[in-house]
């Protein structure tokens, strides 16, 4: 397992290098970018959008750009030019790719175009949310839906299992976001109640608040979101609690408990559920990182919630690449070292998985 362990590790700086290699040059020869973001503001006659790129020179309307950039038509040569500079485009691609990788290297993630941070900062300031977001749901969805796949193994084919399994199927079937906009219309002031804040994780009377108001404020915010993300993504992990106990429950060892007596409880809590935990228990890191990338972009975005996820949401719409690539170089890390913290755990639980023999 110590060889495996360090194979993968040294991997993980090759499947970075990977990862950014490809988004880098798909950004690349997207349409758009941050030169022609900023030009359509400035031909939007948006003032501020090029307050911070005007030189001492005057602008000489008389001279137009024949630049390959979209939009570049009408716009002085000087500020093109400016432009490209300031966002390092006068330099060649393969340029800009080894000094991107040289800085990620050494966590060097450069400064957003647009906000006056580096994205380190705002990686730092973003990242306890999503972290908070993907924690709270994750350890929700297990309190709910071992004990409920529990039961349904445990009364497999009743009519307990047939209506649970139809919620389980409808809970899995409907886009998360849908059920986001439910919870808002219902909950926080569409049209019924307005029960809950609609945007934020705390109020904007944080800083005055007692520590126990500071609590209760806290996961007033959060309930929403987590409940979003709870409903979204507990149908497969009872699914697999239920599949995984009904398989035990079939196995001699059990029907030997029961021969000799032994309650039902005490089959099931003191022999299959270790057993039939295992690749449960093993699961929690792979559905960790669900919670956080899949399942926290697009709440993020809806409850306004300043995370990792709109983060990126906000630098892919302003064509802000450094904070592009490195949320990107981020989500990629932590994915890559919960996935190994997985295998590893499975390894441990069950003694029999053996990776190295992969």
């Amino acid at each position: 397992m110590r060889n495996y362990i360090l194979k993968r590790i040294l991997l993980i700086p090759l499947t970075l290098f990977g990862i950014l290699c490809i988004n880098f040059f798909i950004i690349q020869m997207a349409p758009g970018g941050p030169v022609e973001y900023m030009l359509a503001k400035y031909r939007g006659m948006n003032v501020d959008a090029t307050s911070s790129l005007t030189s001492t020179s005057q602008m000489n309307a008389s001279q137009h750009s024949e630049s390959s950039y979209q939009g570049a038509q009408g716009v002085p040569d000087y500020l093109v030019e400016e432009l490209k500079k300031q966002f390092g485009f006068d330099k060649p691609i393969y340029v800009r790719f080894l000094k991107m990788i040289k800085d990620y290297a050494l966590f060097d993630f450069g400064k957003s175009y647009y906000k006056d941070k580096t994205v380190s900062q705002l990686i730092w300031e973003r990242l306890p949310v999503s972290i908070s977001l993907g924690l709270w749901s994750t350890l929700i969805i297990y309190l709910v839906s071992i004990p409920l796949g529990v039961k349904k193994a445990v009364r497999d084919g009743s009519s307990f299992d047939v209506w649970t399994s139809f919620i389980v199927v409808l809970g899995s079937s409907i886009p998360v976001f849908l059920f986001a906009v439910f919870l808002i219309v219902f909950f926080a002031g569409g049209t019924y109640f307005q029960w809950f804040p609609l945007r934020g994780l705390t109020s904007s009377n944080w800083e005055e608040l007692s520590w126990g108001g500071k609590i209760i404020d806290y996961f007033w915010h959060i309930t929403l979101p987590v409940l979003t993300m709870v409903i979204g993504g507990f149908a497969s992990l009872t699914m697999l609690t239920k599949n995984s106990f009904v398989d035990e429950l079939s196995k001699p060892y059990v029907l030997t408990a029961k021969a000799k007596g032994l309650k039902e409880n005490q089959v099931l809590y003191g022999h299959v559920f270790r057993n039939a935990m295992l690749i449960v228990i093993a699961g929690f890191p792979s559905m960790l990182i669900k919670m956080l990338f899949t399942g926290s972009l697009l709440i993020e975005v809806i409850f306004s919630l300043n995370g990792l996820g709109l983060l990126g949401y906000e630098a892919i719409m302003t064509r802000d690449y450094p904070v592009i690539f490195g949320t990107l170089y981020i989500f990629a890390l932590i994915g890559l070292v919960l996935k190994l913290i997985s295998d590893i755990t499975y390894s441990l639980v069950d003694p029999r998985i053996n990776f190295e023999a992969i």
